[in-house]
């Protein structure tokens, strides 16, 4: 797999989009950032993580405003070194997935780039909150609520196509129908043959 391939994987909370983009990190042999974006930003000039992850994927873009091009907004100046970070990794033909952080949008310009949103039916999601966070299931509801209206904020303060809208993506995918595994197999297959399809150009 010589040509470079860029997987961006925006997903509902609970959806299994995290598993899905880790088991396909492991299955195509390629990098894998989500959360720990922000360990590699920290440890190349930033130093401090905890400080930077209360900020990470969180719409807090009121009462800010511009001086000499950074925002008085820490969650907006955070989301533009991430930004900043994928582009610099893209540049360098670094092949990997990609967790949420609007990459599908930032990096569109990238030939290689496949673009993937993960959703799932409610029921589905609750059930995969009740089992991980031990909660009731109208607790659970509430979580997946709030954590999507916060992506769902985020997402589309940056991008010109909405969160979850189909044609912002290149292949959107209900993770219920088959299961985690055989929706990763699905989507392996997907990405093996637009590799092709790109070599064939």
């Amino acid at each position: 797999m010589n040509t470079q391939l860029i997987v961006s994987i925006s997903r509902e909370f609970a959806s299994g989009g995290r598993a899905i983009a880790k088991a396909l990190s492991k299955r195509l042999d390629i990098g894998y950032y989500d959360r720990n974006l922000l360990d590699e930003i920290a440890a190349e000039k930033l130093g401090d993580v905890e400080k930077l992850r209360k900020f990470d994927e969180v719409p807090r873009f009121f009462l800010r405003r511009t001086v000499r091009g950074m925002s008085s907004s820490a969650a907006e100046n955070v989301a533009q070194i991430q930004f900043d970070y994928m582009t610099k990794l893209a540049d360098s033909g670094e092949k990997f997935v990609i967790v949420g952080r609007c990459a599908d949008e930032v990096l569109s310009e990238y030939k290689g780039l496949v673009r993937i949103f993960v959703l799932a039916d409610e029921e589905s999601k609750i059930d995969r909150v009740v089992e991980s966070r031990d909660c009731s299931r109208d607790e659970a509801r509430g979580i997946i609520m709030r954590h999507d209206r916060s992506r769902k904020a985020y997402h589309n303060y940056y991008c010109e196509y909405k969160w979850g809208d189909s044609r912002g993506y290149d292949i959107t995918v209900n993770s219920s129908r088959l299961g985690i595994e055989k929706t990763t197999d699905l989507l392996e297959q997907y990405i093996r043959m637009r590799m092709e399809a790109h070599k064939e150009k």
